[in-house]
Parts: C-alpha cells; structure tokens; sequence
C-alpha cells in the first residue's frame, strides 16, 4: 500500500493562472475511479465478522445440525478458504478496473483469513480431539487432508505476524519475498479440501478453478511485466 499524497492546502489558483492553461482536449481526458468512503475499512471489518456472527447464532439457536462439530468445521474451512482467495484476488482486481482503493483491504483480508484459519483449527483440536495430544499427531500422520492443512497453517503464521508496518520496514524486500507463500497456502487449501470432501466435489472444484485463474493472471502479469520481458521486446 502506497503512502497517500498530501494536498496542498495553501495553493490556492489565481483567475489570470486559469485563463493562461490551455484548455483540455475531452478525448485524452481520463476519470479516476471514485474513492472508497472513509467508512470503508469499519464497514469491510464489520461485514468480515458476520460468517463468525451467523455461526454464533446458529449455535445459540440449536440449528447446527445432527453433527455441531462438523459443521463447525465445515463452515470456517470454508470462509477460511474465501478469504484467502479473496485475498489474493485484490491485486489482479486492482489492476484491471484501476481501482486502487482495494489495496486499503488487502491486509484486512488477509488477516481475517488467518483468522478463520485458527477457528478452524481450533474447532478440530478443541470439539473433535479434546486437545489429546497423541490423537492429533496420530490423525495428522494418518490423514493427508489434515497433514497438508496442518502445513497450510503453518506456512500462515509468519505471514500474519508480519502483517504490521514496521515488520514491513524492517523486512524490505524479504517481505515481499515471504508473503509470496500465499500462493503455496492457497493451493494446500484447495487440496486439503478436495481430499476432505468424500462426495461432492462441486465447491472444492470451484475453489480450485478460481485459484487457478487467479494465480494464471499473476503468471502472465509477471511475464509481461518482468524486466526480461521488457528487455526482450526491445
């Protein structure tokens, strides 16, 4: 996220300044994007949290279904999943409709991925293992969907410590180079939930359709854009 340019406030354009510029040709003038209101980043928090409030709800109501924690499961894998796509799809988005507001939520995406990543988680080592710790290493070893999203949340961790400016500044270029795990957490997503769905692969499909769009257009972008491309066409 770039740093937002200052106004300058004590300029102020004389009438003599304005009749000297020429005026503008209509054809060669292009529109900024409207600016996202100031209200953006509360309203995107808020709207973030109502998957979380929905299951609360839902469990307070006794409408969870015949296996709570299963659904538990199911629901903040999923949301942990759109997130992190969604995540993802902010630059490609940006680049296309120019709209550079969206880098603002990039972050706050991000960290809500993480975020429904550790209910997630802890769902399954709370509800379904009671935190027995030879259980869980003997179902991380036994199943493979759970081995791969075990890694996945892993692979998050320094990626969500690493979210604050100052780690930003203190990282330099590393960081970019870190964050770039997102790729690799989002196709062990995509796995970890195809191997977990036994019949319907339908969602897990999608996910992995749109993450591979997404990191397609990232491939192309870089090869276009990278300074051997650009060399190559000259």
């Amino acid at each position: 996220m770039g740093p937002i340019g200052k106004q300058a406030g004590h300029a102020t354009a004389s009438p003599s300044s304005e009749c000297i510029q020429p005026p503008r040709n209509p054809s060669t003038m292009t529109t900024r994007p409207t600016r996202f209101p100031p209200y953006g980043k509360p309203l995107v928090f808020c709207v973030s949290l109502l998957p979380l409030v929905w299951l609360c709800w839902l469990a307070w109501q006794d409408r969870l279904g015949a296996n709570p924690v299963e659904t538990l499961s199911h629901r903040t894998g999923d949301w942990s999943l759109r997130f992190l796509l969604l995540t993802l799809a902010v630059t490609p988005l940006r680049r296309l409709s120019g709209w550079n507001w969206l880098l603002k939520f990039r972050r706050m995406l991000g960290l809500f991925a993480f975020f429904y990543v550790c209910l997630h988680l802890g769902v399954y080592l709370i509800f379904d293992q009671f935190f027995d710790p030879s259980a869980i290493l003997e179902d991380i070893a036994k199943r493979p969907y759970i081995t791969v999203g075990f890694a996945g949340f892993l692979l998050l961790i320094p990626l969500a410590a690493t979210s604050t400016n100052g780690m930003i500044k203190r990282l330099g270029r590393n960081w970019q180079r870190l964050h770039r795990l997102v790729y690799l957490i989002g196709m062990l997503g995509v796995v970890h939930y195809w191997w977990l769905v036994k019949a319907d692969i339908s969602e897990p499909l999608l996910y992995a359709g749109l993450l591979t769009m997404l990191l397609g257009y990232r491939a192309w972008w870089w090869n276009v854009h990278s300074p051997t491309a650009a060399r190559s066409t000259r």
